[in-house]
């Protein structure tokens, strides 16, 4: 008897040969933070116990960063999210595996090569939905992942890698943080995004440095210390730094 899946992977395999180029995917790695956890959006395929990253394949009348973002907001709602584009991946047999038992001109069975796009979001702001291929879409800890299809987990952990390399050239914490923050708060989001400590004074000179940051004649009522400064992004240095990068590591 034919499953559920097979017959919405068959419908998919017809349109895919019509519409989209072969040889071609995309997945997306969306990072979520939200004060206290860094987190990423899976997607479970109906009937199969593993998970996968968001992803699909490029139409024939798109660009790559369109069918990116097509691709997010059709597999999990999620819109309007900055995706970088970081790295291909096109192993040899990458996916064959996964469609073993269904026919070889599957569409979903070829040799794909995937781009890979990382994201990082508030995901309490993002309100994941289930499309027709998916049982779940959900978010999951960094450090508690299922069991990923395919190669799933390396682009996963490629995509964290360079997540955490990319704090040394791009800023973060635009949509992350309130409007105003600490820089106790700001280097928080850091810290949690690199899984390690960093040393307050020189983080607080390199964050200073970079000109993302306006400092307000503000600072932060209550506890029993001395309230902190309030800052904001400099949004025009800020969207600038994210387009061109910095100039120097941490």
């Amino acid at each position: 008897m034919k499953s559920e899946l097979a017959g919405i992977l068959d419908k998919y395999s017809k349109l895919n040969k019509e519409k989209s180029l072969p040889s071609i995917s995309i997945d997306c790695v969306v990072f979520g933070f939200d004060t206290s956890s860094l987190k990423v959006l899976l997607v479970k395929l109906k009937g199969k116990d593993e998970w996968s990253l968001p992803g699909g394949y490029l139409w024939k009348n798109e660009n790559l960063d369109e069918g990116a973002h097509r691709i997010l907001e059709q597999r999990t709602g999620a819109k309007q999210i900055y995706l970088n584009q970081f790295k291909t991946f096109g192993r040899l047999n990458r996916s064959e595996y996964f469609f073993e038992g269904y026919p070889d001109d599957l569409w979903q069975k070829q040799r794909f090569v995937s781009v890979g796009y990382y994201a990082l979001t508030n995901f309490a702001k993002v309100d994941p939905k289930v499309d027709e291929l998916s049982d779940a879409s959900e978010w999951k800890n960094v450090h508690e992942l299922p069991n990923l299809m395919m190669d799933h987990e390396e682009i996963f952990n490629t995509a964290l890698l360079e997540l955490r390399k990319g704090l040394n050239y791009r800023p973060v914490g635009l949509n992350l943080l309130p409007e105003k923050f600490t820089m106790p708060e700001l280097q928080k989001l850091y810290e949690i995004i690199l899984d390690k400590s960093l040393n307050r004074g020189n983080f607080y000179r390199k964050m200073t440095k970079y000109g993302i940051l306006k400092k307000l004649k503000e600072t932060r009522k209550g506890g029993a210390h001395k309230a902190p400064n309030l800052y904001t992004f400099n949004l025009e240095v800020y969207n600038e730094a994210l387009e061109n990068g910095f100039k120097e590591a941490w």
